[in-house]
C-alpha cells in the first residue's frame, strides 16, 4: 500500500465532515422512501398485538417518521460502513487493514442476526406471555410509541449480545483473554449471565429472562470455541515461522 500524503487535523476534520454528510444524505433518502411504506411496517410490527393506539394528534405521524428513520438507517448501513471504512483505512497498516475488514463485516452480521432473533423468536413469546396476564376486565391498551421503544430496546440488547464471539475473537487476537481463562471462569460467567439477563430484560419474569440468558450462555461457549480455533491458528503460524 503506497504511503499517502499526511493530512493535517483540519484536513481530517474536513474529510470526516464530508463523509458524515454522505452518511446523513443516504439515511435521509432511504428514510423518505421508507416513509411511504410505514403503514405496512406498523401493521407488520404490531401483528402480535390485538391493536395499538396513539394518544396525541401528531403521534401517528411522529411514529411513522420514527419507523422510517430506523429502517432508513438499517438499509443505508452498507453506505455508512463504507464511508467509515474509507475514513479509517489511510491510518492503518496493511496487516491491520486485512484484520479490521472481516471484523467489521462479521460484527454487522452478528448484530443483524441477534436483532432478527429477538424480533422473530423472542418478542412473539415475550408479548404473548405478558398479554396473558390480562383479564375480562383488564384489557391491553398499548401506546404505539411505547411499543416501538419496547421492541427497539429488546432488539438492540440482543444485537449487542450476539457480538460476544466477535469481541472475544478481537480480545484473543491482541492477547487479553484466552480459551483457558474463559473455561476457568465458566461458573462465574453463568452467575454473571443470569444477573445481566435479570437487569437487562425489559420484563421481570423468569421465562423472558431465560430467553436472553440461554442464548447468552450459548454465545459464551461459542466464544470459547472461537478462541480455541484462534489459538490453534497462532500455534500453526508460529511453527511455520520456526521452520
Amino acid at each position: 500500500m503506497p504511503k499517502e500524503k499526511e493530512m493535517s487535523f483540519l484536513d481530517h476534520l474536513e474529510e470526516f465532515r464530508s463523509r458524515l454528510i454522505k452518511c446523513l444524505v443516504a439515511v435521509l433518502m432511504f428514510s423518505i422512501a421508507a416513509f411511504f411504506f410505514s403503514d405496512k411496517l406498523i401493521d407488520f410490527i404490531a401483528k402480535p398485538l390485538p391493536g395499538v393506539y396513539f394518544m396525541g394528534p401528531a403521534e401517528a405521524v411522529y411514529v411513522r417518521m420514527k419507523i422510517a428513520m430506523i429502517l432508513g438507517a438499517i438499509v443505508s448501513s452498507p453506505v455508512i460502513l463504507y464511508q467509515l471504512w474509507q475514513f479509517v483505512v489511510p491510518g492503518l497498516l496493511e496487516k491491520e487493514v486485512k484484520f479490521v475488514a472481516p471484523v467489521v463485516i462479521l460484527s454487522t452480521l452478528s448484530f443483524l442476526i441477534g436483532s432478527s432473533f429477538a424480533f422473530f423468536v423472542v418478542l412473539p413469546y415475550m408479548i404473548k406471555f405478558l398479554l396473558s396476564f390480562g383479564t375480562d376486565k383488564l384489557h391491553p391498551w398499548i401506546k404505539i410509541d411505547d411499543y416501538l421503544s419496547f421492541i427497539g430496546y429488546t432488539t438492540l440488547i440482543f444485537g449487542a449480545v450476539f457480538e460476544l464471539p466477535i469481541v472475544s475473537y478481537f480480545l484473543g487476537k491482541i492477547g487479553i483473554i484466552s480459551s483457558k481463562t474463559l473455561r476457568k471462569g465458566r461458573r462465574y460467567a453463568i452467575v454473571a449471565i443470569l444477573i445481566v439477563a435479570a437487569f437487562v430484560t425489559p420484563t421481570p419474569d423468569v421465562f423472558n429472562m431465560m430467553l436472553l440468558a440461554v442464548p447468552l450462555y450459548v454465545l459464551f461457549e461459542v466464544s470459547i470455541l472461537v478462541l480455541i480455533l484462534l489459538e490453534r491458528s497462532k500455534r500453526k503460524n508460529a511453527k511455520k515461522e520456526v521452520e
